[in-house]
């Protein structure tokens, strides 16, 4: 029997990636793992690849990406043609838990809005120190409680409006993912989100062609797909207002020597 189609098999067929926080928060989190002198870049769970085609794009680095979904690979690897980066950015499958690249490889691992999902946090965080080379940094830009627990119902709408199954952390938990991978100078920075600026924020990381590419994709999803027009309504019928999200950095140097 075929699987029902969740929030992921939708984003990849329009081409859009969802992070929390703007391309600022992605600019952010690059200026702390030290981009300028890097060289390898990998972005965890890229999804349609807006954030590989600008890092190439900007910095002139070689970026990887990785995502658990085929047609977010195909997404991705399609922007980094039209960024006209194709020969510095290579996307592939992959899970988060464990990563398809050699130990020691990258320069910089960063995820966005990602770390949330995997059911194993811990091994993931551990993945990417794995292949983090010595001295490199390790990057997250994260959904974050403010207040745990949270009010009744919203852990739901948190998991359905992200999509899938996502987990956020509080703050204190998060550093201790990190710290028991065995990184060191981590530097955590918490900043509450508006949820009506998040839809601005995609203009800034896709632009006005690539938003319009991306509507004419979901008016043609929502007239075919009525998995697609239920998700819409369900995700109505869940939402309401309240402060639940922040966006966080997190500076992680890692030193693979470093004995947790």
């Amino acid at each position: 029997m075929k699987s029902k189609p969740e929030f992921f098999d939708f984003a990849a067929e329009v081409g859009l990636t969802k992070h929390i926080g703007s391309l600022e928060a992605t600019k952010k989190l690059l200026t702390l793992c030290d981009i300028e002198n890097a060289k390898t870049v990998l972005d965890v769970g890229c999804g349609a690849g807006a954030t590989p085609a600008f890092i190439a794009r900007e910095y002139g680095c070689r970026v990887f990406g990785v995502d658990i979904k085929a047609r977010m690979v195909e997404r991705a690897n399609e922007a980094a043609a039209r960024a006209g980066v194709s020969d510095l950015v290579e996307c592939r499958v992959g899970d988060a838990q464990d990563l398809p690249f050699e130990d020691d490889f990258f320069d910089i691992v960063i995820t966005e809005s990602v770390t949330a999902f995997p059911k194993d946090k811990q091994k993931a965080v551990n993945e990417y120190v794995r292949v983090t080379k010595p001295g490199g940094s390790v990057g997250l830009n994260e959904t974050t409680w403010l207040r745990y627990p949270p009010e009744p119902g919203m852990e739901a709408w948190v998991e359905q409006d992200i999509g899938g199954n996502a987990k956020p952390q509080t703050t204190k938990a998060w550093i201790a993912l990190l710290e028991n991978a065995g990184l060191q100078e981590i530097e955590s920075n918490v900043s509450p989100i508006q949820l009506s600026e998040e839809a601005r924020s995609l203009m800034g990381r896709y632009g006005c062609r690539g938003m319009l590419r991306i509507f004419r994709r979901l008016i043609g999803l929502y007239v075919r797909s009525s998995n697609y027009r239920a998700f819409v309504k369900n995700l109505r019928r869940l939402r309401f207002k309240g402060r639940w999200a922040t966006d966080c950095c997190f500076r992680c140097n890692t030193n693979i020597n470093f004995s947790v």
